[in-house]
């Protein structure tokens, strides 16, 4: 069973990103095409973030991942952590 956001409460799976950190994520894969410098980010399962489009030729799709929860969570305010001063 996966865990729910304590936000939303909807379900999230949490994907370890390349630089060690767990991200929290929509639950569902999604397909994806990568573009550089693209609004739209992906995390693939073995945790890479691509910045990406969500829309394209389905037989050109780069790949599949998983949507940041940050970005579709209604609550994701709370849960920002303040940065510190320099």
């Amino acid at each position: 069973m996966s865990p729910k956001c304590r936000g939303c409460g909807e379900y999230i799976v949490f994907i370890q990103t390349s630089n060690g950190k767990s991200m929290p994520c929509d639950p569902s894969l999604v397909p994806y095409w990568a573009k550089e410098k693209s609004a739209g980010k992906v995390v693939t399962p073995n945790g890479k973030v691509i910045s990406c489009e969500f829309e394209g030729d389905l037989n050109k799709v780069t790949g599949f991942g998983y949507i940041s929860h940050f970005s579709t969570c209604h609550h994701a305010a709370r849960f920002k952590r303040k940065r510190r001063p320099s």
